[in-house]
């Protein structure tokens, strides 16, 4: 949720995803292409790409969209007996979904919201079950994956953001050395602090919009135990405050 209209540059998408959009407006560009979605519509997204997103209010003043992500393995299970179709490459909007969908969707929201409350096996069924709406639409996710340092280096760090990662140790993992690991990653146009730093504040803009946390707890979970150098690195990465996401909500409380 916002409760102010917001742009966010090259957001990275690392898995497939849909967004469903309940309120608002959402823009979404990349490569010179554009998809826009209204109150209502979803969008499905294909992993491992770069958007320039635009979030705006609704007459209300209000923006609000639910994201759900499948890990590869769900994908992998579910193409077992998928029929076979195109995978999704970029994206592609569903205008105005059924209620049935937004049903489905909801149902899958709450079976991973609290992992206590299903059976594991009931929880992957229901995000199959959506799996199988995206299907009748034409739309099937891949698992297949970039190998690029960069994408290494991002799934390696989503695992755990706030931990302390350091060059020798993500080569060790990644078995090449220091060296190699800094050459890829500057052939890519990226460094590793850069990386780091871009994940961060990636996962803490997902924790501002979908949780209540405060701010000091938030930076902490990304790693950074003073609040201030966090919303300094936020500020610098997206061109506004922490705060600025939850402002209209808070000026009312």
């Amino acid at each position: 949720m916002q409760h102010s209209a917001l742009r966010f540059s090259n957001v990275v998408v690392d898995s497939p995803a849909l967004i469903l959009l309940r309120h608002g407006t959402k823009l979404l560009q990349s490569g010179g292409r554009r998809w826009t979605l209204q109150s209502g519509d979803a969008i499905a997204v294909a992993g491992g790409q770069a958007f320039d997103v635009s979030n705006r209010l609704s007459a209300a003043g209000l923006y609000e969209a639910r994201w759900l992500m499948w890990d590869k393995a769900l994908i992998e299970r579910f193409m077992q007996t998928a029929p076979a179709g195109r995978p999704l490459s970029g994206a592609m909007v569903l205008k105005q979904v059924s209620t049935e969908f937004v049903a489905t969707a909801d149902r899958a929201v709450a079976a991973i919201s609290d992992p206590s409350g299903l059976a594991e096996d009931v929880a992957r069924h229901r995000l199959a079950e959506l799996l199988v709406w995206l299907s009748v639409a034409g739309i099937q996710f891949t698992t297949a994956q970039t190998t690029t340092a960069t994408s290494q280096l991002r799934r390696l760090f989503a695992e755990s953001a706030a931990e302390a990662w350091t060059m020798p140790r993500v080569a060790a993992r990644l078995a090449m050395s220091e060296a190699t690991l800094r050459r890829r990653l500057h052939s890519e146009g990226t460094s590793f602090g850069n990386l780091l730093a871009d994940v961060r504040m990636s996962h803490a803009m997902t924790l501002l919009q979908s949780t209540d946390h405060p701010v000091a707890h938030i930076a902490l979970k990304v790693g950074y135990e003073s609040a201030s150098r966090f919303a300094i690195r936020f500020r610098e990465r997206f061109g506004f405050a922490p705060t600025a996401i939850r402002g209209h909500r808070r000026a009312r409380a």
